[in-house]
């Protein structure tokens, strides 16, 4: 692999220079935050510069045709109707919007996978308690991904719910969402995909995925602002969720004693918001879409395969990502060194990570008994040579520094 992948149509020159803070140090925490481009940094400044000048809600005003341009330009990047869109401070909460607004009874079922995210599986656990729901776990296959006729087996009147992320915090897994979304369309099943890793990552089109709600966050592969998020919600099924909570935008109070709700996603959202996030929310899906992710995705995977190869080679180092298609997200834990010691061996040298401790994916990390691992995300902008320079850095740090 090389850094001439897709050359005609990936101009990585031009993309680290929209990402001036490359030349300062290695960045491979895009899966907890990457770094946003300069015009989605410039039309934040440039809202913010605006409320300072002339007051918030005038701003807001002025700018509206900006602030309606996100709702467009995220339904283009996945391939549905502005209507359907909601935005919303981050993608727990977006997640959280959809998953409260179901409606469940004692002996409904909640089918969801090994890798479930913590944040996912606490609010499972919550609605179950309260009204003797289940949740039931879909084994995985022999590549580590959910098993896709396993789901099948296990579908029956009792089946209210499939929920999936899609591409898991860690293990650089991809769940085969696009099957899991013929499934629960061909058992007419409601399907609540959490897509926080892969919008921005991967090509992500709702209708080929079959969900019916996907929720995912600025911050991370879309290199869009923290804070800020949306949901999907097919229209077929938005008249069918109630919010779990309502306010005047997303209502409207009709008289003393009765309310109307919103008949668009926007029902999900509340009035107050930070716009100046939402404005750069839609330049990064615009940034997005113009490079096309059907060019950056395959780039990203390409660097996340070469960044697991060279791991592989160093002395000490165990790769623990798995899957049948594996994503941008890289995996490892060193012999004898802890994960948190790694990160800061590292941080020392310039370069980003994080760690992804047992608890924010119990079930997956308790099964195959991994305490932690350090977790090295890999975007378009990176390239072959950081790689190599991150490599060397991670040998160099091993106990015998061999």
């Amino acid at each position: 692999m090389s850094d001439s992948i897709a050359s005609k149509v990936f101009d990585i020159e031009a993309v680290r220079a929209d990402t001036p803070a490359c030349a300062n140090f290695i960045h491979f925490n895009n899966a907890g935050a990457s770094l946003a481009p300069q015009p989605v940094v410039e039309a934040m400044i440039a809202h913010l510069a605006l409320e300072a000048r002339i007051g918030g809600y005038e701003a807001q005003a002025l700018e509206d045709g900006k602030i309606e341009n996100t709702y467009d330009s995220i339904a283009r990047l996945i391939g549905c109707r502005r209507h359907e869109i909601a935005i919303i401070e981050n993608a727990t909460r977006a997640w959280d919007m959809a998953f409260y607004a179901m409606r469940f009874s004692a002996g409904d079922v909640i089918l969801t996978s090994t890798a479930e995210y913590a944040s996912n599986f606490i609010a499972y656990l919550q609605v179950t308690k309260k009204c003797g729901a289940e949740v039931r776990l879909v084994p995985d296959d022999g590549a580590g991904q959910l098993d896709v006729e396993a789901l099948e087996g296990m579908m029956d009147g009792r089946v209210k719910l499939i929920a999936l992320t899609h591409v898991p915090t860690n293990g650089g897994l991809v769940n085969p969402a696009a099957a899991v979304g013929h499934i629960a369309r061909s058992h007419g099943i409601p399907f609540l995909l959490d897509a926080c890793q892969s919008v921005g990552q991967l090509p992500v089109n709702v209708d080929d995925l079959g969900c019916d709600m996907l929720s995912a966050t600025g911050r991370k592969y879309l290199r869009g602002p923290r804070g800020s998020g949306f949901l999907y919600v097919r229209e077929s099924m938005i008249e069918q969720l109630e919010p779990p909570m309502l306010d005047l935008h997303a209502a409207t109070w009709t008289d003393e004693g009765d309310f109307s709700i919103r008949t668009d996603a926007r029902r999900f959202e509340n009035w107050e918001c930070n716009v100046a996030a939402k404005i750069g929310l839609g330049v990064a899906a615009d940034y997005a879409q113009a490079l096309d992710p059907a060019v950056t995705g395959p780039r990203i995977q390409c660097l996340a395969a070469h960044l697991r190869d060279c791991l592989s080679i160093v002395p000490g180092v165990t790769v623990h990502d798995r899957g049948a298609e594996m994503c941008g997200i890289v995996s490892f834990s060193l012999k004898d060194v802890a994960a948190d010691r790694v990160k800061a061996a590292l941080a020392a040298r310039k370069i980003n990570v994080s760690v992804s401790p047992a608890a924010w994916t119990l079930i997956d990390m308790t099964r195959r008994q991994i305490p932690s691992l350090v977790r090295a995300s890999v975007h378009y902008y990176n390239t072959e040579y950081e790689i190599t320079q991150f490599c060397a850095s991670v040998q160099a740090i091993t106990p015998t520094g061999a």
